[in-house]
């Protein structure tokens, strides 16, 4: 190797690992859509919107009539397409009707939802 191709090696993984650096951490600042979310507004817009209607208020879903999404929704770029372009029997949910900031909002309702107590801790079904 010529000493200038050392440099310019050393140079460009130098470059590389500071984009690399720079990539990284902007991603782990930038707010996920389930963080930015405003969870009791979120509970308000599920109620506002019908979500309940098929749901249930705590979103604990109903067999004949929709499944649960809470405590522990789907991932939010899953959550957002379904309801965007759903492939079962809801109706969509277009971006006039629930806006991404609205949808945001319910995301971190769902997540704010606690999970049900244990069957063997429920004194009713012992």
């Amino acid at each position: 190797m010529m000493p200038g191709m050392i440099k310019d090696t050393v140079t460009l993984a130098t470059l590389g690992f500071c984009l690399a650096a720079t990539i990284t951490t902007a991603f782990a600042q930038a707010p996920t859509p389930s963080s930015a979310g405003n969870a009791p507004n979120g509970k308000k817009l599920f109620a506002a919107d019908g979500c309940y209607q098929c749901h249930g208020y705590e979103a604990q879903g109903a067999a004949p009539t929709g499944p649960r999404l809470g405590p522990r929704p789907l991932a939010f770029a899953a959550f957002s397409k379904y309801v965007r372009q759903p492939t079962g029997q809801m109706p969509p949910y277009g971006g006039r009707v629930v806006t991404d900031a609205d949808l945001a909002d319910i995301y971190a309702f769902l997540q704010s939802l606690p999970a049900p107590p244990a069957a063997d801790t429920i004194v009713l079904l012992k």
